[in-house]
């Protein structure tokens, strides 16, 4: 009597969205929060909800503040290992974007036990853990639950200096635009996922949402930096608002300057675009002003949500050297300024 072996799935092909796609829409998100109390009379909390911001900073003395994130989401490879990196390199961008050093982690895991092997699971976890341990912290706990579809992800603390934190809602006028990685993992990953992606492609889309973001420590400690945030799920376009809204600012950008992954505008020519673009528009679309130059593939582009994306820096214009010299000594060689802040309504222009 012979038995056959159920092949294992595809991670892609247990859940409906992957990595920072699976955000809830801007607009729904706003709508779901838009009643809850403000957290007053807590003075030592520094960072709370109100301006969207990475992290929440709670001051323990004047030399301490603890910083404190989660994240997850299912996954955006079908490579366990390469997933369980990319959510924890992602995690821990909030700490890093705040300006923090990380402590320790906890693991947030929900998985189909019925229906992934106990090593693909496994592969998973070691790779948070592999991301932890570069980062130079411990995965210390976590929780886990039997869910539909996988996810993965992490609690993750640090500290910072309370004069360091670096807010999502303080850049000033004349500020100039630093992106820190290129965009399109959102189109990569929808490539990966129609089988449109190449080898080439795979490597590049690894590559950038397995490196750590670990230059905003240094960053978050020049004098010329005002404000700073990790482009995630809601695009460039999507944190780049939350930077004017919450510093009553506008913004401009310049297409031509946006670093992007090779092959970004040639697959959303052909269609690899996932539905969170679409969603990010629809929430922020009216506040935002393209120039006739800039076509619809442009916009795909700048409202694609990133796993594990750049650090978006506003920063003093006699900073800007150092913040680029700061980024390509740690290996990101594709940092470029992308636009600048101004006085008035706070709307972004791409031209």
């Amino acid at each position: 009597m012979s038995t056959t072996q159920t092949p294992t799935p595809r991670l892609t092909s247990l859940s409906h969205g992957g990595g920072c796609g699976c955000k809830i829409a801007p607009g729904v998100l706003a709508g779901l929060l838009k009643d809850m109390p403000a957290a007053a009379g807590f003075a030592d909390l520094l960072v709370g909800r109100e301006t969207s911001d990475d992290a929440a900073v709670y001051r323990l003395n004047e030399t301490q503040a603890i910083v404190a994130t989660t994240d997850f989401f299912m996954p955006i490879v079908d490579d366990p290992f390469d997933f369980g990196r990319i959510a924890a390199t992602n995690a821990l961008s909030d700490l890093y974007a705040m300006g923090a050093t990380p402590l320790f982690a906890l693991a947030i895991v929900g998985m189909p036990i019925d229906t992934l092997p106990a090593g693909t699971i496994r592969e998973i976890l070691r790779g948070g853990e592999t991301v932890c341990a570069q980062a130079g912290i411990p995965v210390a706990g976590g929780h886990s639950i039997d869910s539909v579809e996988p996810i993965y992800g992490l609690a993750a603390i640090g500290l910072v200096h309370p004069r360091d934190v670096r807010r999502n809602a303080t850049a000033r006028d004349g500020d100039r635009l630093v992106l820190g990685k290129p965009l399109g993992v959102g189109i990569h990953s929808a490539a990966f996922k129609k089988g449109l992606l190449d080898a080439a492609g795979y490597q590049a889309l690894i590559e950038t949402t397995t490196r750590l973001n670990r230059p905003g420590i240094e960053l978050a400690r020049l004098d010329g930096v005002h404000a700073m945030t990790d482009v995630t799920g809601f695009g460039l376009l999507g944190h780049l608002l939350e930077i004017a809204r919450g510093s009553d600012l506008g913004a401009q950008l310049e297409m031509a300057r946006i670093p992007l992954l090779p092959a970004t505008r040639a697959l959303a020519e052909s269609g690899a675009a996932t539905g969170a673009s679409a969603r990010n528009w629809t929430a922020y679309g009216e506040r935002v002003d393209l120039a006739d130059t800039v076509r619809p593939v442009d916009r795909a582009i700048l409202t694609d949500p990133q796993t594990s994306g750049g650090l978006l820096v506003a920063c003093a214009p006699d900073a800007v050297d150092a913040v680029l010299a700061t980024f390509a000594a740690a290996g990101f060689g594709d940092a470029a300024v992308i636009g600048a802040l101004t006085a008035g309504e706070s709307r972004v222009g791409v031209r």
